[in-house]
């Protein structure tokens, strides 16, 4: 053990970065709103300069618009974006789930089980947040499993854009079931280790996810138009 070794701490940049990603993929900071940049630096601490840096990232993962002398914009989650982007999503889960297989130890594996059992729990009591977070932990779990930092680094800027679509939809009881009944095959494809089995089911899983936020966004919109 190396006793002279500094501890990492997240930078300015990186903590910036990850609370106004937070904002956005949470639906605080709204889709066509302009950024509040001075309540923002209020609330932070923190000048307009790390803000705008942090802003730069978030424009390069499309959360944000840059507007020439004029600040920036939070993007709206169009249908475009989501059938663009969920099947390159569905193929990153698919390769990790994978090599997940075949590198998570059995206490990871474990770990895991945890987290989909807290979710089954929130699923029963119709606990959306909790639902959420934990699906959402066991999905960060498979694809950290994969041990690839490149895979990790793109899943991680793609989800966030389509993240956002779960705060505009309203998720039928049937696809919830659904989504119940493969996230238990997934568990059981992982348990055996069966690495092609699991991949696949994580493809088809994410997609089916992408039918569902499509077709609550068409209605909403048709919705809309008839109001």
């Amino acid at each position: 053990m190396n006793l002279t070794e500094s501890i990492k701490r997240p930078s300015l940049h990186e903590e910036l970065v990850e609370r106004l990603r937070n904002l956005i993929v949470e639906d605080v900071l709204k889709p066509g709103i302009k950024v509040p940049e001075k309540e923002l630096c209020d609330a932070f601490g923190v000048s307009r300069t790390p803000l705008r840096e942090a802003l730069k990232v978030l424009a390069s993962e499309g959360l944000v618009e840059l507007l020439a002398n004029r600040g920036a914009r939070v993007t709206r989650v169009t249908l475009e974006e989501l059938e663009n982007t969920f099947p390159v999503i569905a193929m990153l889960e698919q390769l990790a789930g994978e090599r997940s297989c075949q590198n998570l130890s059995d206490a990871e594996i474990a770990g895991i089980q945890e987290r989909h059992d807290a979710m089954v729990k929130a699923y029963k009591a119709r606990d959306r947040k909790s639902y959420f977070q934990a699906n959402q932990d066991i999905h960060n779990a498979l694809i950290a499993g994969a041990r690839n930092q490149i895979l990790e680094t793109h899943h991680r800027m793609l989800a966030a854009r389509v993240r956002r679509a779960r705060f505009m939809v309203n998720v039928s009881e049937d696809r919830w079931a659904e989504a119940i009944q493969e996230h238990e095959q997934m568990m059981e494809k992982l348990h055996a280790r069966d690495a092609t089995a699991l991949g696949e089911l994580m493809k088809s899983h994410l997609m089916n996810k992408c039918a569902a936020h499509v077709k609550s966004m068409v209605e909403a919109a048709d919705d809309a138009a008839q109001s």
